[in-house]
């Protein structure tokens, strides 16, 4: 399957580079670009991708504000910010807009590459400076069962007390959905939540929907958001 991507970037340069790179992959179709927010909200309308690689600051119509339309009008496009900004309030008003995903433009391009098609494939991605700020947000350090985050980011989620300090923050969570509400912030996939936790794939599933269900939110990113706040 070809992944359909606009890129979004006040500055032409930096449009160029990102054309050129995901034009080297060979699963990346580059169909369009963008210099503002309004501008890429009006094509995703004209012709909608699978994913919008999104700047954050620009002029006129910045990417939080374009992204909330854009999520909001066509659910299914995969919103994926890169960005020069790491602060937590970029980040979380990136994800309260709906992004799927968080890089900084220091990702080199097989990172660029792998967040693309995780952000298309449904799930949650965010480079190691944003992961790093997940698991700092979550207590967690170096664990028993530590593995890679969902753009490679090295987290450790705890083997002792359960869901961290989660159920303190969202009492409405049962243990069992702390812990999962944990790894997808820490990036886990369905898959492997399920092998860390000794489930089954459809367990975990319905876990997923529980939580998001108690938390207010659709989709894992938003999951990811309410942690951060």
């Amino acid at each position: 399957m070809t992944i359909r991507v606009l890129v979004v970037d006040d500055q032409a340069i930096v449009r160029d580079g990102l054309v050129t790179v995901l034009s080297l992959e060979p699963d990346v179709e580059v169909v369009g670009e963008a210099a503002d927010g309004a501008a890429a909200i009006t094509m995703v309308d004209e012709d909608p991708p699978d994913v919008v690689l999104m700047d954050l600051r620009m002029p006129g119509t910045d990417g939080p504000t374009a992204t909330a339309a854009i999520t909001a009008a066509h659910p299914e496009v995969a919103v994926l910010v890169l960005t020069t900004y790491a602060d937590d309030a970029s980040i979380v008003g990136a994800l309260r807009a709906g992004a799927r995903g968080y890089l900084t433009k220091d990702a080199g391009r097989r990172e660029l590459a792998t967040a693309v098609r995780a952000v298309a494939s449904g799930q949650a991605t965010f480079d190691a400076g944003v992961g790093a700020r997940l698991v700092a947000q979550l207590g967690a350090g170096p664990g028993t069962a530590g593995g890679a985050g969902a753009a490679g980011v090295d987290v450790g989620v705890r083997g002792d007390a359960p869901g961290g300090g989660l159920r303190d923050r969202f009492p409405a969570l049962t243990p069992r959905e702390a812990d999962v509400l944990e790894r997808i912030a820490a990036g886990r996939t369905n898959p492997e939540i399920a092998a860390e936790l000794f489930l089954t794939v459809p367990t975990v599933k319905s876990y997923v929907n529980q939580v998001f269900a108690k938390l207010g939110v659709r989709t894992r990113a938003e999951a990811v958001a309410r942690v951060l706040r």
